[in-house]
């Protein structure tokens, strides 16, 4: 990527965390880059094609905190969650921009594509790999949205308390998944 892409691409997320996702224009953007809206044009062709590069970041930056790594089938699923739902929290809108992706970009295919592999060498058919990874991402991201728009942090619900609900959440889909196995 281009050193001035990254750089539109970074202040893209830096005036989501500003602004939010309903105010964040390619306008302001351009306003605030010092550049007129049609410059970005020549980084990213539109508007959707910019937030699909916001998440596709944001999704690369998930995978550095939850490496897929030789764990169980269930610590994967758990950290990937986890994971992306710590990086939702940390951008306003996050978990809006994450769900309203059109091309997630080819590092959150793989990542989906190595989990679903994890899943099935773990012994869990491969039709329902694919629709426990799908559903434990839809959760983490549901759960997500849940918070952001009702601001649960200041209505007196601490992190702890909403890590734990979420844990318990995802406690209930994994052991789903696990009665699926095949022995």
């Amino acid at each position: 990527m281009g050193q001035r892409r990254t750089e539109v691409l970074q202040a893209a997320i830096g005036l989501l965390d500003e602004v939010g996702l309903d105010a964040l224009t390619m306008r302001l953007l351009a306003s605030r880059l010092g550049v007129r809206a049609s410059a970005l044009y020549r980084h990213y062709p539109s508007k959707q094609a910019l937030l699909d590069a916001m998440v596709a970041h944001l999704v690369s930056v998930a995978d550095d905190v939850a490496p897929l790594a030789d764990a169980p089938w269930d610590e994967l699923l758990r950290g990937v969650a986890s994971g992306v739902r710590d990086i939702m929290l940390a951008h306003r809108d996050g978990a809006r921009l994450i769900s309203g992706f059109q091309h997630p970009g080819d590092e959150a295919v793989s990542t989906f594509e190595r989990l679903i592999a994890a899943l099935v060498a773990a012994g869990i058919p491969a039709d329902v790999a694919a629709v426990a990874v799908d559903t434990v991402l839809a959760y983490a991201n549901g759960y997500t949205i849940e918070e952001q728009n009702r601001k649960t942090g200041a209505d007196g619900w601490p992190r702890e308390h909403r890590d734990r609900a979420f844990q318990a959440g995802l406690d209930l889909i994994v052991s789903g998944v696990r009665g699926t196995l095949v022995q």
